[in-house]
């Protein structure tokens, strides 16, 4: 992708000849762009962005002044390898967010989907994978490794430790920290992060039938209300997702729960 001949780009910005910008690229003054970076058309970088290492930006993203994308990992295990970060299309990047490479002790690459709205003093750490139509409130800090699901809604000063998944269609609370591995659908909240039912809501603007609700919410009372052993939950749950499918999410997800679910 060559770099066009008119490019909207302030005079003050530093943008090495090796990146690579597509069509209708906007940088802001004083930004600095480097040598392995390409960025998609019609995305606007604004003033005093950072945007280093082996860093892919898709389409039409914004990212707002004072942000710093694709400098190395906060891991003293990193030895300079060339690991990546991977921003899809359409996101909102706000003011002072600091989003990482990633390193070689997991998959080498830190990824941020489609549509992400992404609020100011957000950090994403190394190998953080980030899916699409996500909401992460100011302040929202995430550890290393950490996975977030599609329509995953994060309120302002969440923090979420390191391995932690956090399932599709969750909400968290103002200030809710993160140590397990939180089911699909839930709301949740506190320190330490405790379920408190369904983001009903939420499904319900995503066009989730009320029929649907109604499976999932007998989900939660199984998980967290009937009193079953853990073991047992999960085979009730298994023979509801036969009639209805949107609790399979559910079954999927606490199978493969790496550091246990909350509770």
């Amino acid at each position: 992708m060559a770099r066009p001949q008119n490019p909207d780009i302030h005079p003050s910005a530093l943008i090495h000849p090796g990146a690579r910008l597509g069509e209708n690229v906007s940088v802001g003054a004083y930004s600095i762009i480097g040598e392995h970076v390409e960025i998609g058309a019609g995305t606007t970088v604004a003033a005093h962005v950072s945007i280093h290492g082996h860093t892919r930006i898709g389409r039409d993203n914004r990212i707002f002044q004072f942000n710093s994308i694709g400098e190395v990992p906060q891991d003293k295990k990193y030895a300079g390898e060339p690991t990546r970060l991977e921003i899809g299309d359409r996101n909102t990047i706000r003011e002072f967010c600091t989003l990482n490479l990633g390193t070689v002790q997991d998959a080498g690459t830190t990824r941020i989907g489609n549509d992400n709205w992404i609020m100011a003093y957000v950090h994403v750490a190394h190998d953080c994978q980030v899916g699409n139509h996500t909401i992460f409130a100011n302040s929202t800090q995430l550890a290393g490794h950490v996975r977030v699901d599609d329509w995953a809604i994060l309120g302002g000063f969440t923090g979420v430790h390191q391995f932690c998944h956090i399932g599709a269609h969750c909400m968290t609370a103002v200030g809710t920290v993160v140590l397990q591995d939180i089911p699909p659908y839930l709301m949740v909240g506190g320190n330490k992060a405790a379920p408190h039912g369904i983001n009903t809501e939420g499904l319900k603007r995503r066009g989730f039938s009320a029929e649907s609700l109604a499976a999932l919410k007998r989900a939660y009372r199984t998980l967290y209300k009937s009193g079953l052993l853990l073991e047992e939950a999960k085979a009730e749950l298994q023979t509801q997702s036969k009639a209805h499918p949107e609790v399979q999410l559910l079954v999927d997800f606490i199978a493969q729960a790496r550091r246990g679910i909350i509770r």
